[in-house]
This record gives structure tokens, C-alpha cells and sequence, in this order.
């Protein structure tokens, strides 16, 4: 089984257990992707763990670009601008960074 700061990740990358996600978690995963977090980054991420609190899942691409155009406006709940941040994919790996299963339908 894969580690990352001890904490069990699956084949993926995805935490195992939320609840051991933390902030240095996110960076380290973010280090492997080489990304450095910005807090435009740390914008999606707490959207996206606020997004899994209220609704027990998290969003595919479409409805989380959807809900941040809404919460966040249009600037930023876009694809081109969603993609910049998150170049693997906005849903898989913000989800990851958040430390939330994956998005359902993404492959």
C-alpha cells in the first residue's frame, strides 16, 4: 500500500481515509505533480471540501465549474481558468489535493 506522509493513498493517489488529510498532505501531492499552491489553488481546494461536506460527494468537472461560476463568479468558474490551475483535471486532482475520493465519473 502507497504513502504519502503516512497516510494511506490508493493506486491513484486518492487518500484512503479523509480524515487524515491535512494541509502538508495537499502540498506534498501537489509537490509530485509539481505544482506549488497558490492561493488560487487553496480557493478550489476549499471549495471543493466544502462542495463533499454538503453534498457526501464530489462534483465531476462540469458541476464543479458550474457551482464555482456560481459561488465564485464567472471568472474563475470556467474551464480555461480551472485547467490552468489543475492541468491533470480541475475535478480528479483538486479532489486529490483536498483529500476526497474521486469525483464519480471521472476515469
Amino acid at each position: 500500500m502507497a504513502a504519502i506522509l503516512g497516510a494511506e493513498v490508493d493506486e491513484e493517489g486518492y487518500l484512503l481515509n479523509i480524515e487524515d488529510w491535512s494541509k502538508e498532505i495537499a502540498l506534498a501531492m501537489a509537490a509530485e505533480d509539481d505544482i506549488e499552491l497558490t492561493l488560487e489553488h487553496w480557493e478550489v481546494i476549499n471549495f471543493l471540501k466544502g462542495y463533499f461536506e454538503e453534498y457526501d460527494f464530489a462534483p465531476a468537472v462540469r458541476v464543479l465549474t458550474k457551482a464555482i461560476a456560481k459561488k465564485l463568479g464567472n471568472d474563475k468558474g470556467n474551464s480555461r481558468y480551472l485547467y490552468s490551475l489543475f492541468p491533470y483535471g480541475p475535478a480528479k486532482q483538486g479532489c486529490r489535493f483536498a483529500g476526497l475520493p474521486k469525483p464519480t465519473g471521472c476515469v
